[in-house]
C-alpha cells in the first residue's frame, strides 16, 4: 500500500472557523484531471480544487488538502486521517452502509475507450473476449464486474487511471471503462489522440453507479450539513457554474 502523504496545501483560512480544527479533504493521491491532480510546484489544481474553496468559504471552514491512496480512503476516512472526502466518489448504496454522503455536486456518465476502428461497443456483445482495464476499487470495476467480466477474456485492475490508459495505449488491454470527462481528458492528450476513441457511454445502472458524486463523511458528521447548505449556496448564486466555466462547455451538475 502507498504511504498516505499529508501535504498542507490548497489552505484557506477564512476568518473565524465554524470548526476549531482545519477540515481535512483527502484526495486521491493520484493526479485525476481536469478533477484533482498536483502541479508542477506540488499545489494541487483542478475542478474539484477550485469547487472545494468556494465551498469552503461559503461555509467559513479552514480546510487543508490531504492526498490519500484511492484504495485507502474510506479506510483514512473512518479512522480520523482524514475528515472529508473530495475525490470523484460516487454515491452508492454499498459505501453508504460506511458513511455517509453530502449532495451530489456533480454526475456524468461512465465510457468505454478502445483503440482506433476497434469495431468494439459499449456492451456485453462488443466487449466478449476483449481484455478490459479498470480502476481499482471504483464503480467501474463493480460494473465491469457484473456486466462484462463473464464474457471478457480478463478483467485487468490498476491503482491508477493513468496506469490503465497507458497499457490500452500500448495495446496490452483492449478497452478500459471510466469517468466520461476523465477519459475525455486523457482522449485529448497527445497520447490519447494518437491512440484511442471513445465507443460511448455503457447503459446506466444507479445502483452500481450512483447517484452523483459526493463529498463523503464520517456517520454523523455535523458537517455534513453545512456542506449540503453550502453546494446549494454555490449553485444558486452562480459561483458553481462559474467555476465549470473555466473546464468544461457543458453542464457538470447532470440530471
Amino acid at each position: 500500500m502507498k504511504k498516505i502523504l499529508l501535504a498542507a496545501v490548497a489552505t484557506m483560512a477564512l476568518g473565524t472557523a465554524a470548526f476549531a480544527e482545519p477540515v481535512k479533504i483527502g484526495v486521491a493521491a493520484e493526479p485525476y484531471p481536469p478533477f484533482t491532480s498536483p502541479d508542477a510546484s506540488g499545489n494541487w489544481v483542478g475542478w474539484e480544487v477550485d469547487f472545494m474553496n468556494a465551498i469552503c468559504k461559503q461555509a467559513q471552514i479552514e480546510c487543508v488538502i490531504t492526498p490519500t491512496a484511492w484504495d485507502g480512503i474510506i479506510p483514512a476516512l473512518t479512522s480520523g486521517q482524514i475528515d472529508v472526502i473530495m475525490s470523484s466518489m460516487s454515491i452508492t448504496a454499498e459505501r453508504a452502509q460506511t458513511i455517509d454522503f453530502s449532495d451530489k455536486y456533480y454526475n456524468t456518465p461512465a465510457m468505454i475507450v478502445t483503440a482506433k476502428g476497434s469495431g468494439i461497443t459499449p456492451d456485453a456483445a462488443g466487449l466478449t473476449g476483449k481484455i478490459i482495464g479498470v480502476q481499482v476499487s471504483t464503480t467501474h470495476e463493480a460494473y465491469t464486474q457484473k456486466y462484462f467480466a463473464s464474457v471478457a477474456a480478463e478483467v485487468k485492475t490498476y491503482q491508477t487511471l493513468d496506469e490503465h490508459n497507458q497499457d490500452l495505449a500500448a495495446g496490452r488491454v483492449d478497452a478500459v471503462m471510466g469517468d466520461s470527462i476523465a477519459m475525455d481528458a486523457f482522449l485529448k492528450s497527445e497520447a490519447g489522440m494518437a491512440c484511442c476513441e471513445s465507443v460511448g457511454a455503457v447503459a446506466d445502472d444507479a445502483e452500481i453507479l450512483g447517484a452523483g458524486v459526493g463529498f463523503g463523511l464520517r456517520k454523523g458528521d455535523p458537517l455534513l450539513p453545512k456542506l449540503n447548505e453550502a453546494i446549494a449556496a454555490i449553485r444558486a448564486d452562480g459561483t458553481y457554474d462559474a467555476i465549470s466555466k473555466n473546464y468544461f462547455d457543458f453542464d457538470i451538475y447532470g440530471k
